[in-house]
């Protein structure tokens, strides 16, 4: 795991997921290796049939030269074209969005966790907190109660 986006999750009701391949330049491989990457603000888009992931920052390679990469530029995203179309639909709706989840690297290539997604209201994260520190107490009661029992 390279970068994640930790609010993603908070915000976001996330419906779909989808695996993608990232165009990247040679500094911006070694600048993932390095960890330097960050999805906080980022997003995705469909444009003429393709995604697009935009305002990702992958910071400069440190032993770069001239040929180093802009940190927040726009890069091309590869997915099936049935994945692609399926997107878009889902975007149709009112109120979807698609956000990048997690940067990370498989089988030597760069790879992008996407999920189409609705933002929350502030009573969903509420309702969110509450139901996982519900299941939190019940999971601590439950474990005190095995350690009395096997005592």
């Amino acid at each position: 795991m390279v970068a994640q986006n930790r609010r993603a999750r908070h915000d976001y009701q996330v419906n779909d997921t989808y695996e993608a391949g990232l165009v990247l330049a040679g500094t911006e491989v070694k600048a993932l290796r390095d960890g330097k990457a960050s999805l906080a603000d980022a997003f995705a888009t469909v444009d003429d049939g393709e995604v697009w992931l935009r305002a990702a920052h992958i910071g400069e390679y440190s032993h770069g030269s001239w040929t180093n990469h802009a940190a927040r530029r726009t890069r091309k995203l590869l997915l099936n074209r049935k994945e692609i179309a399926k997107i878009e639909r889902e975007l149709g709706s009112a109120g979807t969005t698609l956000i990048p989840l997690a940067i990370y690297f498989k089988d030597g290539y760069a790879k992008i966790e996407l999920a189409v997604a609705t933002g929350k209201r502030e009573y969903d994260k509420r309702e969110s907190i509450a139901k996982r520190d519900a299941e939190r107490e019940a999971q601590r009661a439950l474990a005190a109660r095995n350690r009395r029992g096997r005592g």
